[in-house]
């Protein structure tokens, strides 16, 4: 069956800064913890940058509703409780050209910290050259499994 991708455009935003180095709550990047524990229930992300580009679709928000892969309650660090992730494949595209990824997302009910807007979508990729906070990105992601509506007033 051929996805019928939804486009959206998007504005590269800063985001907490955990997933790709050491920060304040975290010793490591939480993401290069992560892929470990993702690898072994069935999604090896090993090829992709350890960071995730935070796309704001502002004034759309964006729900998760039937995500292809979901892993509950990871124990992935002793700094807190297990969390809940969810994946969705997706295309990012910057510059002309496309790249390949996952939607990644932390299921906030099972998080402590980092909470995110919910029209910031967090994208684990490959390295893209010369992108910047503030550059426009497209994303495509697959209307199957991540429902687009306008924000909630």
């Amino acid at each position: 069956m051929t996805t019928l991708w939804t486009q959206l455009t998007g504005i590269l935003m800063q985001g907490h800064q955990v997933a790709s180095r050491p920060s304040a709550a975290y010793p490591y990047s939480s993401l290069e913890k992560q892929k470990p524990y993702f690898k072994s229930l069935g999604l090896d992300l090993s090829l992709y940058f350890n960071g995730t580009l935070n796309i704001s679709i502002a004034p759309l928000e964006f729900e998760m509703t039937q995500p292809e892969l979901t892993f509950p309650l990871v124990e992935w660090t002793n700094l807190h409780p297990p969390e809940t992730f969810s994946f969705s494949r997706c295309k990012v595209w910057f510059e002309r050209k496309a790249y390949e990824g996952w939607v990644y997302y932390p299921h906030p009910e099972t998080k402590k910290t980092h909470f995110q807007n919910p029209s910031l979508i967090e994208v684990i990729t490959y390295e893209i050259a010369n992108i910047k906070y503030g550059d426009s990105i497209k994303i495509e992601v697959n209307p199957q499994e991540i429902t687009i509506k306008q924000e909630c007033l």
